[in-house]
């Protein structure tokens, strides 16, 4: 699993119990990478895992799972553009 430096900070900084549900939610997604919902229209090629009110979003390529954004859902999706976007400036 490949989780970039900006996700790993958003980890930290969680309350503990929230903490504990994602980590625990990230070792359900290496177990099966398809448990999450398939995202569709700009965020196509994604998936999505609901954890009590955030989402871990991610991409499977190949054998690795690279968590893309977590965070709140009220926001999380336009996270995940700006993201997105950024990389595809790259």
């Amino acid at each position: 699993m490949r989780v970039p430096n900006r996700v790993a900070e958003a980890l930290r900084i969680l309350h503990p119990h929230l903490k504990t549900k994602v980590k625990g939610s990230l070792k359900l997604i290496l177990a099966n990478p398809k448990e999450g919902k398939e995202l569709r229209d700009e965020v196509s090629g994604l998936r999505s895992f609901r954890v009590s009110r955030f989402r871990i979003i991610y991409r499977v390529q190949k054998d690795v799972i690279e968590i893309v954004t977590i965070g709140p859902r009220d926001k999380i999706y336009e996270d995940t553009l700006m993201v997105l976007k950024r990389e595809a400036q790259k």
